[in-house]
């Protein structure tokens, strides 16, 4: 998958690993995934999906911290949520908010199995473990967009590894740029209410 990188990111990582920053940090990230997700649906559609990314991504965010303790670099610990989410969006038929076509999710799954494997992860079920008790809110499916996906904001092709674009607009393939010594986790996405990609 191709994702950014850049200090924002950085800071995230910061904050959602801090007490009591990390469960601002959470909140604001759940409400940033959400309306960059929302964006690429149909825009009849958007309100009726908005509880279910918001319960979705919440969960997402243990996924990547315990990815992170798990030893994966800050990229790969991110990429593993955007492809739950990809799962998710597949099974929902929710084609339009793909970031990659249909046939690359088994890829994607192989490459992170181990840690998939561990927490129950599979394509049919994106949370695994990190599913809440409670559940996920649910939402009308458009199973008939499957039929003949159209994957109109997917990228195809970078389903072997990480591929990480930095600011500068070089791409980094494997684990990303390195870690900056000194990140402020108030530079992170939604805690500066800054818009930014995620």
């Amino acid at each position: 998958m191709k994702i950014r990188q850049n200090i924002r990111h950085w800071a995230a990582k910061k904050a959602l690993t801090t007490p009591v920053v990390g469960d601002v940090a959470n909140d604001k990230l759940v409400d940033l995934h959400t309306s960059i997700f929302l964006n690429k649906a149909d825009e009849d559609r958007r309100e009726e999906r908005r509880a279910h990314l918001d319960s979705f991504f919440d969960a997402t965010m243990d996924t990547y911290v315990a990815a992170l303790e798990a030893g994966f670099p800050e990229a790969e610990a991110r990429e593993i949520t955007h492809v739950q989410a990809n799962f998710d969006f597949f099974n929902h038929g929710w084609t339009e908010m793909m970031e990659i076509p249909g046939d690359e999710l088994e890829p994607h799954y192989r490459r992170y199995e181990s840690f998939f494997g561990a927490h129950g992860i599979t394509i049919d079920d994106p949370l695994g473990e990190f599913r809440p008790a409670d559940g996920v809110v649910d939402a009308p499916e458009t199973p008939e967009k499957l039929e003949t996906p159209e994957y109109e904001n997917a990228l195809a092709g970078f389903a072997d590894d990480v591929y990480v674009e930095t600011d500068d607009g070089e791409t980094v393939v494997g684990g990303g740029t390195e870690e900056p010594e000194e990140v402020d986790p108030s530079a992170a996405p939604g805690l500066d209410e800054d818009e930014a990609s995620a």
